[in-house]
């Protein structure tokens, strides 16, 4: 489990981003000591509503919402991108998106996937799958932190909060 918390405007998210967006496709700079996966992954990623999801998580990782022809100018290379998946009901937001997973050697080896979640769904939207990371975009509420936590009990994968303190 880790946390990044630290005031407004000054890259929380953004950090998180370009490490999940390194995870996706498998491609770590060398100078990474981090954990590494060698396989496709899935991840699960969200914030407080799904307006919130997309002016954050998703912009950061697949580029302005509101330009789809921009979309793979964010964190998640153009060219790793496959395809997403629309969020019903709210406008220029995708509920999942799937990207290229390269091995050790660089060869394309499968499809990544993060889906993108809200708080607002409540904890049942959070449950079921098997993830290899979780990252919560502000804090999240307490049932749903360890829903998140548990989708990671088989893949010891890494538990991500980037957060602005404003509930205490």
């Amino acid at each position: 489990e880790r946390m990044l918390m630290a005031g407004n405007q000054l890259g929380k998210t953004l950090s998180a981003a370009f490490e999940v967006a390194m995870h996706l496709p498998g491609k770590y700079p060398d100078w990474w000591v981090g954990k590494r996966f060698n396989e496709p992954v899935r991840w699960l990623a969200g914030s407080e509503s799904a307006e919130l999801t997309r002016k954050g998580i998703q912009r950061l990782l697949l580029g302005p919402p509101e330009q789809e022809a921009q979309w793979g100018t964010g964190a998640i290379p153009k060219a790793d991108v496959v395809d997403w998946a629309r969020r019903q009901g709210v406008p220029d937001a995708v509920a999942t998106i799937n990207v290229q997973h390269h091995d050790p050697s660089g060869k394309p080896d499968g499809i990544s996937s993060v889906q993108l979640a809200t708080y607002d769904q409540g904890r049942t939207k959070w449950q079921a799958d098997t993830v290899h990371g979780v990252w919560f975009d502000e804090e999240p509420p307490e049932d749903i932190y360890f829903e998140g936590i548990t989708r990671t009990n088989t893949t010891l994968g890494p538990v991500m909060t980037t957060l602005t303190p404003l509930m205490g």
